[in-house]
């Protein structure tokens, strides 16, 4: 957070400085305790003034369209009870996600896709579908994953020898013999699985051609920095906005590798440079669409760094912090050029108006 939108100078001043009673086990793993300064120039952008880090470069044009919360705050500085966190509110398996109960409360806007989509760039992020699953909810809210490369969706297609017609006859069949065990018992699973059978029925016309960036101009495929023959962050932020336009509820993006424990002056700008351009052209997108006053997004991570050094001064890196991090959202009904919270003089702690992950998702379930 000290490297990218909470502007912290004490930190360049006390550069090097080891801090009295400092925890060196503050993060993950082991810090120095002294302080590391930010490797980026920050500057004020838009009338808000916003402070941005040199490395958002694209993003800093929509400054007066963004709110900063400086102060959030998590419960474990382990990536995947971390991530359980953000998603579900608890560090633990088996609670839904935050798009699953947005699935649940708000339903579906389109027939032939699911409400609620997930788009993964590089690894699965640790704590897997779950981050995405529908806990105790029916499993018609669970995310489903579409990939970028071969079938976007597992077992949608139909094998060798099966055409669509013979497809439908099967799944007609087996809708007929779901319905007539559910009029018998009455399990909700079994509504659940006939309507999945017949959304991914509908799916096999609807996927293809949403996931076929040919489509689109070559202008807004240079806009993203898009290219339909290898797969990419950029891609997925296109993707994202052609399933908002078709009445996908919930898109959520995961990009793996801000894990900078070393190198932090070339390994953050390299996951900016591939990041920067193509979520601030997905706002510039919905905007001319007419779609960003009415879709929200939400830009973070799973916690924080420390505002100590990690490792040596030849080559800096950051351990991870939970105690302080920060959050951006745009569009959707949020006041832009707006700040919420404070750190302290080194991002260490919140402030002023500590911002719990669960305080964040009433805030984003409310608009």
């Amino acid at each position: 957070q000290v490297d990218t939108f909470d502007y912290k100078p004490q930190l360049r001043k006390r550069n090097g400085e080891k801090l009295d009673g400092a925890d060196p086990k503050t993060g993950f793993f082991t810090t120095s305790g002294k302080c590391l300064k930010s490797p980026f120039k920050f500057k004020q952008h838009g009338e808000s003034g916003a402070w941005i880090s040199e490395i958002f470069p694209n993003i800093s044009r929509h400054a007066d369209d963004i709110a900063f919360i400086y102060s959030c705050f998590s419960r474990s500085n382990n990536h995947t009870p971390a991530m359980l966190e953000l998603n579900s509110g608890f560090i633990r398996q088996g609670f839904p996600s935050l798009g699953s109960w947005l699935s649940y409360g708000l339903g579906s806007l389109s027939r032939d896709l699911p409400a609620y989509v997930v788009l993964v760039t590089g690894l699965t992020p640790g704590g897997g579908s779950s981050l995405w699953g529908n806990g105790f909810l029916p499993s018609v809210h669970q995310g489903v994953r579409f990939r970028t490369k071969g079938d976007p969706v597992l077992y949608a297609s139909n094998p060798a020898g099966v055409d669509r017609s013979a497809r439908g006859r099967i799944i007609d069949d087996v809708v007929r013999l779901n319905r007539l065990r559910l009029s018998r018992v009455g399990d909700p699973e079994i509504a659940t699985r006939i309507a999945n059978y017949e959304l991914a029925f509908r799916m096999q016309t609807a996927v293809p051609g949403l996931m076929d960036l040919s489509q689109e101009t070559r202008g807004t495929l240079e806009s993203y920095g898009a290219d339909p023959a290898k797969p990419s962050f950029a891609n997925n932020c296109l993707l994202a906005r052609r399933l908002i336009e078709r009445g996908v509820r919930v898109v959520q993006l995961f990009d793996q590798g801000w894990d900078h424990h070393g190198g932090i002056g070339t390994s953050l700008p390299r996951k900016t440079r591939a990041t920067d351009g193509p979520i601030a052209a997905l706002i510039t997108d919905l905007r001319q669409r007419g779609l960003l006053d009415e879709t929200l997004v939400v830009f973070g991570a799973e916690f924080g760094r420390t505002p100590m050094l990690q490792g040596d001064r030849a080559t800096p890196g950051r351990d991870h912090h939970k105690d302080a991090f920060s959050y951006w959202l745009a569009g959707g009904g949020v006041r832009g050029g707006r700040v919420v919270g404070k750190t302290d003089d080194l991002g260490y702690y919140p402030a002023e108006d500590p911002i719990e992950i669960h305080d964040l998702h009433a805030t984003i379930l409310h608009l």
